[in-house]
């Protein structure tokens, strides 16, 4: 089985392509270029240095979400181009778990932290029992401070990981009642190779999408969303209460 994957879900852009139990490339970069500007050629140069003919994947994998909404909707994009240029079916792969996937064997509570900002994070809690992948509790968005109160009452020590770490690191010193480290820089980010992993494990259990069907997971409202469901809410108020005040008025008339 060989697995093109694709990550663009954060700050990092990575490209990996696994054939059964071998990690053939993998390309990452976290700098500042945009993923609209990195993933395509890292793709192309992926595919040479590998001699790939890409028509011998047989599945692509892509971090589905959560994540940055620009970033998830170019992973899709990409993935979704692919998958219907090449004919080839789509896994999409829970960003915080491939996360997670990145400590193999941990036996601590694995705990990524993708930022959110606003003190929010993407977040699960995640370990293994021998080389079983066990979810304490899935991914979901949730406030820095709440997650420190999960943590504190599960008991036992946190390995945490993810670009959330340095934003939050702070907070988690001062909230923290639990013992717990960080992982090292080779294993913090997200990592295209830990999605193709994870994609094989889908593909037996024939957890497929065509393209047409993918859809990024996002959890929550883009910014842009919220901001207009609070005016939205507010001008709807402001509606109830003139409504209320013209009623008011008629009736002391």
């Amino acid at each position: 089985m060989k697995i093109l994957a694709l990550d663009s879900s954060g700050l990092v852009a990575s490209v990996a392509v696994a054939e059964d139990d071998v990690l053939l490339a993998e390309y990452t970069v976290n700098y500042k270029k945009t993923h609209s500007q990195t993933l395509l050629p890292m793709l192309d140069e992926v595919a040479k240095m590998i001699e790939l003919d890409l028509q011998s994947v047989d599945a692509i994998a892509v971090a589905g979400g959560p994540g940055s909404f620009t970033g998830l909707r170019i992973g899709s994009a990409t993935a979704k181009g692919l998958g219907l240029a090449l004919d080839k079916p789509l896994i999409s792969v829970p960003t915080v778990d491939a996360l997670a996937w990145n400590l193999y064997g941990c036996q601590e509570s694995i705990c990524p932290m993708m930022d959110a900002r606003r003190s929010q994070v993407y977040t699960g809690i995640y370990t293994f029992h021998g080389d079983e992948f066990v979810t304490k509790r899935a991914q979901e968005p949730m406030a820095v401070a709440d997650l420190a109160g999960v943590l504190n009452d599960l008991g036992g020590s946190v390995v945490f990981l993810g670009d959330g770490v340095p934003v939050y690191r702070e907070m988690i010193a001062s909230l923290l009642k639990v013992p717990y480290r960080f992982a090292p820089a080779h294993l913090n980010r997200q990592r295209a190779s830990a999605v193709a992993v994870l994609a094989m494990k889908y593909y037996r259990e024939d957890k497929l999408q065509t393209a047409a069907e993918h859809r990024p997971e996002y959890l929550r409202l883009s910014q842009a969303e919220r901001e207009r469901a609070e005016k939205a809410d507010k001008a709807s108020a402001s509606e109830k209460t003139a409504s209320a005040d013209g009623a008011e008025t008629q009736i002391q008339e």
